[in-house]
């Protein structure tokens, strides 16, 4: 198995939602419209692709100067612990700057993971919940 990388290959929403599906992220993957909405409103998507399968995402959104949320980063359950996730961090850092903060939200099963690629914990924010 060869995983390719990218930054530039068109991902539609579908695809989106389906790597979303198979990675357990929990994302509103039954909306299409809205997962349309999600691939364009992206700054800087980094993707993995084992042939036509998009099998890993990191989903961004920055002003690529000050600061990068990366608001998604999801791998297929069937490629995990082959160092994708890890590959698609870097790859958003070196799209970025050293001048760019990355922060990320965890999912409380994801805590133990996030430190394992570099994260620090922080405990200075905070969170106005969308309502659906």
């Amino acid at each position: 198995m060869s995983i390719e990388y990218s930054t530039t290959r068109p991902v539609s929403g579908p695809q989106l939602a389906d790597v979303f599906r198979r990675s357990g992220i929990r994302r509103p993957v039954d909306d299409l419209a809205r997962m349309e909405r999600m691939v364009h409103a992206a700054d800087l998507m980094v993707t993995a692709w084992d042939g036509d399968r998009l099998v890993g995402v990191a989903r961004s959104l920055t002003d690529f100067c000050f600061c990068c949320y990366l608001s998604d980063l999801a791998v297929d359950r069937a490629y995990q612990r082959q160092g994708i996730g890890k590959r698609l961090v870097e790859m958003t850092r070196e799209a970025l700057s050293d001048e760019v903060m990355l922060l990320l939200l965890a999912a409380p099963t994801a805590m133990s993971y996030y430190p394992h690629i570099g994260f620090d914990k922080a405990d200075n924010a905070w969170l106005i919940p969308r309502k659906r």
